[in-house]
């Protein structure tokens, strides 16, 4: 069994307010992720580590500007390491991996679950959980990989009690 190292940076205070218990149920939901997920790439491996700052609308807007050419904010932003042309080299010589980072802004957060009548826990865990899954390869930028990310993002998020997020509601 892989350990999973959640390395959380709470940038801005006000996470702790809206989401007291976030640092211990971010670490279940990555050590969930992994287990169920568990990429053939990582077998043989001890530990993987992911790097996870909870941020502002402020900090993430500017990322985005510098990294994505948007200069607006986002709800989260993912860097990947697995991204780099030197990660399958890394991968062969270390048995813990280091999977990249994750920002994620509390404003546009709360607007969103505001907005999607869902709660900032809920909405969160979706959010975390599809930062997670870009850390580990996923994407949606052509159709089929968006209904392959979204399909593993609901099934992970049923084994939280949480709702398909995918789904209109009334």
């Amino acid at each position: 069994m892989i350990k999973t190292q959640l390395n959380v940076d709470i940038a801005d205070d006000r996470w702790l307010k809206e989401l007291p218990e976030v640092e211990k149920f971010s670490a279940d939901i990555f050590d969930k992720v992994i287990s169920e997920i568990s990429p053939k790439w990582l077998d043989g491996k001890n530990s993987v580590i992911i790097n996870l700052s909870l941020n502002n609308d402020e900090e993430i807007r500017q990322l985005n500007s510098e990294f994505r050419q948007m200069d607006k904010p986002t709800n989260v932003l993912s860097f990947a390491n697995l991204d780099d042309e030197e990660f399958e080299a890394y991968l062969a010589r270390n048995t813990e991996i280091e999977l990249g980072d994750i920002i994620i802004a509390l404003e546009t957060m709360l607007n969103q679950s505001k907005d999607q009548d869902m709660s900032l826990h809920d909405h969160y865990c979706h959010i975390l959980i599809h930062g997670i899954l870009h850390l580990l390869g996923y994407d949606h930028m052509e159709a089929e990989e968006a209904k392959e990310m979204e399909g593993e993002e609901i099934k992970l998020l049923k084994l939280f009690d949480i709702e398909n997020p995918y789904e209109e509601r009334e």
